[in-house]
């Protein structure tokens, strides 16, 4: 039986072509701002994978009567984003608690009351997984109309044991039907369940012996996470959480010193995670530690500007000491309710003064090999998965720029169209 015929593409007419071609690692210092852009670039791809990466003068001799052509139409081609840190699986919004916020209620006030994280908890845990399903699909859209191609994908809205596995069920069949890319991440230290307020050593308990072993059981997550912070999961609680996911063949992720300097990120040294996460807290000790045990930090400034911040993380203290820096939208229901990582470029610029290069080598490359996958994803070489996005700009500095203008005219995953606006839209 003849297997199906190759497809192929060239994509052509591209003003820059940003290929972040370069070292097989998450990039550094000054490797952060060397984008490796080809003017009037192109690019052939066959099955989903890219075959030829140059000049337009150097792949047009490469094609063929059955290239189909996609036309840029001289607007910019990057490697689609890889969000690296999105809670997208939940029921209803807490718009509530961002007008409470605008009146001058801190997070933690709306916490203590019995809102944040443990509301979106107890309407989470009343939906069936096909309602779920069905939200997921509508927040995979945005995510895709931001150019994002790939992303992790935290529980945590269940918080028991039932309602975390049904969350990560959900979240591995959004990722069979695509065509977003999700990477799943056990988030069952998020936060303690009203049912065990007070009683935190139980909860772990169940996490340790219950939710750990089926998650792992049934495959259902690459890595484990924890929300370290006093008075929830601590670095010695956190630790015990963490080691015992790494010891069932997860990768380790965790939120750490985010409302406060708790010590995570020395305890992410430690544990040799994979990432580090917030870090808003952060001092130069915890830089330190991060950086000699290769950990990457993951920043959200979207987080901290939802929730009137005025610290952000040290993120040009983090690239001068060789950290492989990574951003991500954090997108959540409460702290962080947008999944655009444009927006993200945007804040990291204003707000924590990476230049536009930084940013867009925070959220492709270092993004990708953060989640284990740089050897596929994050750049367009040879070789790599043919995820790219065709953005409406000249130059890749105007997808920060210009804030809240949705730039993403055409999403490709593994080849094929995931996305494309609407002509005049």
């Amino acid at each position: 039986m003849m297997g199906e015929p190759d497809i192929e593409l060239a994509v052509m007419n591209c003003s820059q072509l940003v290929t972040l071609a370069g070292p097989s690692r998450p990039r550094i210092r000054s490797e952060m701002r060397g984008l490796s852009v080809i003017s009037n670039g192109a690019m052939l791809i066959r099955d989903g994978v890219i075959q030829s990466v140059g000049s337009r003068e150097q792949i047009e001799p490469l094609l063929s009567a059955k290239t189909v052509i996609v036309d840029a139409h001289g607007g910019i081609v990057l490697p689609g984003f890889v969000d690296a840190h999105t809670h997208p699986v939940f029921v209803g919004n807490r718009a509530d608690e961002f007008e409470q916020r605008a009146e001058g209620a801190t997070y933690e006030e709306i916490a203590a009351r019995g809102g944040g994280i443990r509301s979106t908890v107890r309407r989470t845990r009343s939906a069936s997984e096909a309602e779920l399903f069905d939200v997921g699909r509508r927040h995979q859209e945005w995510f895709l109309r931001g150019g994002t191609t790939t992303i992790e994908a935290k529980s945590g809205y269940g918080l028991s044991l039932e309602d975390e596995l049904k969350l990560l069920r959900v979240i591995r069949r959004l990722n069979q039907a695509g065509p977003l890319r999700y990477v799943p991440t056990f988030l069952g230290a998020h936060e303690i369940p009203d049912e065990y307020r007070g009683n935190t050593r139980s909860y772990v308990d169940l996490i340790l012996h219950e939710m750990l072993p089926e998650v792992a059981k049934h495959h259902l997550a690459e890595y484990c996470d924890v929300f370290c912070e006093p008075g929830i999961f601590d670095v010695s609680t956190s630790t015990e959480i963490l080691r015992a996911g790494g010891s069932l063949g997860m990768g380790l992720r965790i939120h750490a010193d985010q409302l406060s300097r708790s010590g995570a990120a020395e305890m992410a040294a430690q544990l040799q995670a994979a990432t580090a996460d917030h870090l808003e807290q952060t001092d130069g000790v915890g830089i330190e530690a991060l950086a000699r045990a290769n950990v990457q930090p993951v920043l959200l400034p979207a987080s901290a500007y939802t929730l009137g911040c005025k610290r952000f993380a040290p993120a040009r203290e983090m690239i001068e000491a060789g950290l492989g820096v990574v951003l991500a939208t954090d997108f959540n229901p409460g702290s962080s309710p947008t999944p655009s990582i444009p927006f993200v470029l945007s804040l990291a610029s204003t707000q924590m003064k990476m230049t536009p290069a930084e940013a867009i080598t925070a959220t492709t490359v270092n993004a990708a090999y953060s989640l284990g996958r740089g050897a596929e994803l994050g750049t367009l070489e040879a070789g790599k998965r043919a995820d790219f996005v065709i953005h409406d700009c000249q130059h890749y500095r105007e997808i920060a720029y210009f804030t809240g203008v949705e730039s993403a005219d055409a999403v490709y995953i593994n080849g094929k169209l995931a996305f494309a606006r609407a002509p005049g839209s």
